[in-house]
């Protein structure tokens, strides 16, 4: 199998989406009660967090790949 790089945003989508579907499996199942309106609130939070987790690691990759590093100084930090 390929190696392929972790992209933590869609990692943190899949986990938030899968939990919408086994909540409302379960109360498909008839094992609980699931009001509709639950998914709303948390698949739009799920969806921004993911959002906001891929940010972050975008940022943090660019930082990396121009090989600046916080054991180096940068360009603009005088010595």
């Amino acid at each position: 199998m390929l190696r392929h790089e972790l992209q933590p945003g869609k990692l943190v989508t899949g986990t938030v989406l899968a939990l919408a579907g086994v909540l409302y499996a379960g109360d498909a199942g008839g094992a609980w009660e699931t009001p509709w309106f639950v998914a709303i609130p948390l698949v739009t939070g799920g969806l921004f967090l993911a959002g906001a987790v891929a940010f972050v690691t975008g940022r943090i990759r660019r930082r990396r790949a121009s090989g600046r590093t916080t054991d180096e100084p940068g360009p603009d930090m005088a010595t």
